[in-house]
C-alpha cells in the first residue's frame, strides 16, 4: 500500500515592507523581505482523502505573516522568523513544525549634503541577510543565519596548482589568478528552547551576521589563496572563534571563472601570463566548493 513518506506546503515569496516612523526626529526606518513559510503535522489526509479541513490555506499564512509584521519587531530577522515559525506551532493542534525563511533586501540611507537623508534609501547591491527559522514541537527553536548573494573579486592573490591529475586533467596548474565567487555564508546557532530565548539573543545577532561578513570580506581580500577549499575553511574557522554560540559555519562558493584570451595570433600581441590584461568572464561551466564546519 502506498502511503505518504513526507509532505509539507506552504506559501513562498511573500513580499513584506515595513518603515518605522520616529515621531521626534522625522528619521524613518524601512526594511523589506521576502518571507517563506512551510509547515509540516498531521495533514496527509488532504493529500490521500482530499480532506481539506487539516489544512491552513495559504493565504492565511500570508495574511499571518502581515500581522506579526505590525504587531510584532522585524529585525533582527532571527526573531522575526522565530515569532513567525513559532505562532504556526502554538496556534494549530495538528501543526508540529513550521519552516520560515526570511530573506532580508538591502536598503541603504543615502547622503544628501553630506548628512544621512531622513526617509531616502537606495538599493545597495543583491546581497540578502537571510535567516531560516524551524520551531518543532516539543524540540524548540532551530535557526540558520545567512549572507547571500555577495559577490567579490580579487584580480591576484590567487593560486590552484598541485591538483591529482590524470589522463582527463587538461587544466594547467596556475599560480596567479582571478578570484571571483558569489559568497553564500550560513551559520547555526545552538537550538533555541522559546521564542524568549530567542528575544534575550537579539543582541547577539547582528554582531554575529557583521562577524561573518568582515570576516569572509577580509579574509578573502588579505589571504594569498591556495585554493578556495582552503580560504573557506580559514573563514569557517574565524566564525567560530568569533561567536561561541554558534555550533557550525558552511559556505558554498561558486568559483566564477576570468579565463586569458591568447592574442598572439593578432600581430604576435602579448595577453597570457604575466601580460594577461584582458579576460573572457565566463557564465558556465563553473566549480562549486562547499563545506561546513562544526566545533
Amino acid at each position: 500500500m502506498p502511503q505518504v513518506s513526507a509532505a509539507q506546503y506552504g506559501k513562498d515569496n511573500i513580499r513584506v515592507y515595513k518603515v518605522h516612523k520616529d515621531a521626534k526626529t522625522g528619521t524613518q526606518t524601512v526594511v523589506e523581505m521576502t518571507v517563506c513559510v512551510l509547515l509540516k503535522g498531521d495533514i496527509e489526509t488532504s493529500y490521500t482523502k482530499a480532506d481539506n479541513s487539516v489544512v491552513v490555506a495559504t493565504d492565511t499564512m500570508k495574511n499571518t505573516v502581515y500581522i506579526m509584521a505590525k504587531q510584532h519587531p522585524v529585525t533582527p530577522p532571527e526573531l522575526f522568523g522565530a515569532i513567525v515559525a513559532s505562532h504556526f506551532v502554538e496556534k494549530y493542534k495538528h501543526i508540529h513544525s513550521a519552516w520560515v525563511k526570511v530573506v532580508t533586501h538591502r536598503w541603504t540611507r543615502l547622503t544628501v549634503g553630506g548628512e544621512p537623508h531622513p526617509h531616502s534609501f537606495f538599493r545597495d547591491g543583491s546581497e540578502t541577510r537571510n535567516v531560516e527559522a524551524t520551531a518543532d514541537e516539543g524540540k524548540g527553536i532551530s535557526i540558520r543565519s545567512a549572507i547571500a548573494g555577495l559577490l567579490v573579486l580579487k584580480s591576484t592573490g590567487s593560486a590552484f596548482h598541485s591538483f591529482y591529475k590524470d589522463e582527463y586533467t587538461t587544466l594547467p596548474d596556475v599560480y596567479n589568478r582571478i578570484l571571483s565567487t558569489e559568497v553564500d555564508c550560513g551559520w547555526t546557532w545552538s537550538t533555541f528552547g522559546s521564542v524568549a530565548e530567542v528575544q534575550s539573543a537579539v543582541p547577539k545577532f547582528d554582531k554575529a551576521w557583521e562577524s561573518a561578513r568582515t570576516i569572509t570580506l577580509e579574509t578573502f581580500a588579505k589571504e594569498s589563496s591556495p585554493s578556495v577549499q582552503n580560504t573557506l575553511y580559514k573563514m569557517c574557522e574565524q566564525i567560530l572563534e568569533a561567536v561561541s554560540e554558534v555550533k557550525a559555519v558552511d559556505y558554498s562558493l561558486p568559483n566564477k571563472h576570468y579565463f586569458e584570451i591568447d592574442l598572439s595570433w593578432h600581430k604576435g600581441l602579448k595577453n597570457t601570463g604575466k601580460d594577461a590584461e584582458v579576460y573572457a568572464p565566463q557564465s558556465d561551466p563553473n566549480g562549486l566548493i562547499q563545506c561546513t564546519v562544526t566545533r
